[in-house]
């Protein structure tokens, strides 16, 4: 089958929009769908300039996702002096995963030729993530920990590196699985909460002075798509899954959308599109109400909702 903008052979399908397209135009579409979010988010305000410069952390695992977040966003600022990217990897203690990842980062952050940071859970916290599946007192997913510790080092760090904008890699599937578990969930405080957290132009969210402002520029594109464009490209990426992986329910609404998407092209996107305006919707609802005392954490000066934030807890349990 040929490109459907030029002769040559195409090397993918997307059947929500029927196109076709070869190597160079599959290329400039993924590019593309991450510049007009960059736009549609107002991520780059009108005001900016190279005198006071913007500092963008992205959260990079060297998985494919944020590895190409990383390569698009360099490509598209390197000539920029308004933008300075920051590439921060967290280490998690994961023995033969997330070293090899590592290497990816390395690769990667030095051919593009920007700053790279590296923190680890054993410095920051002295536990490494698989002595914590080992021992696991709070008889919880693996995710569950990593998932508490993976959001406090990027949120502290982030503040440390005094980024205006924290960005991650997740992608469509990632997000559309989200929403469908937030629907499911019949979780609308939550809806609101994302809306203000990450999926929400920055000048339609509710102001959260206590964070660093997050964004998803890659969330417009599937996954697949997303692993072709670092196969295109000979990017280092590090396609593997981690082996404490056990996020069951939001593997079955994966499954689930697997389907969907087979059968109904295009769900994907409507599910999210439909989201993110009801998640805005519920922002205004929740505006200035969330119920939320923030506070400092006794234990580490974290602003959470707790008098111990949940990190703290965590490691308390694992002693």
């Amino acid at each position: 089958m040929d490109c459907n903008r030029c002769d040559e052979e195409a090397i993918m399908h997307a059947a929500y929009s029927g196109a076709h397209l070869c190597t160079d135009h599959f290329r400039e579409s993924v590019e593309k769908r991450v510049r007009r979010r960059v736009r549609r988010d107002d991520l780059v305000p009108h005001g900016v300039t190279p005198e006071d410069p913007l500092t963008w952390v992205i959260g990079l695992s060297g998985g494919k996702d944020s590895v190409v977040l990383t390569e698009i966003l360099h490509e598209t600022f390197a000539e920029d002096p308004r933008i300075e990217l920051v590439g921060l990897t967290i280490h998690e203690g994961i023995e033969g995963y997330r070293d090899k990842s590592l290497e990816a980062c390395v690769e990667l952050t030095d051919d593009l030729g920007i700053r790279h940071e590296v923190v680890s859970y054993e410095e920051e916290f002295g536990v490494r993530m698989d002595d914590v599946v080992e021992d696991d007192p709070e008889n919880m997913a693996a995710c569950a920990y990593c998932g508490v510790f993976r959001r406090d080092l990027l949120s502290n760090y982030a503040d440390e590196l005094e980024a205006d904008l924290l960005l991650t890699g997740h992608n469509l599937d990632d997000e559309a699985q989200t929403a469908m578990m937030n629907f499911l969930e019949g979780d609308v405080e939550q809806m609101a909460k994302h809306f203000d957290a990450s999926l929400g132009p920055l000048s339609e969210r509710d102001e959260q002075d206590e964070f660093v402002p997050r964004a998803k520029p890659l969330r417009d594109v599937p996954e697949k798509e997303v692993a072709l464009y670092a196969h295109v490209n000979d990017l280092p990426a590090h396609i593997t899954e981690c082996p404490h992986s056990s996020e069951a329910y939001r593997g079955e609404i994966q499954q689930l959308l697997y389907g969907l998407e087979e059968n109904h092209p295009g769900t994907r996107h409507s599910i999210l599109s439909g989201y993110e305006e009801l998640a805005s919707i519920m922002s205004g609802e929740f505006s200035g109400d969330d119920g939320a005392n923030l506070q400092d954490c006794a234990e580490c000066g974290s602003t959470t909702t707790r008098e111990v934030c949940r990190k703290c807890s965590l490691l308390e349990s694992l002693v």
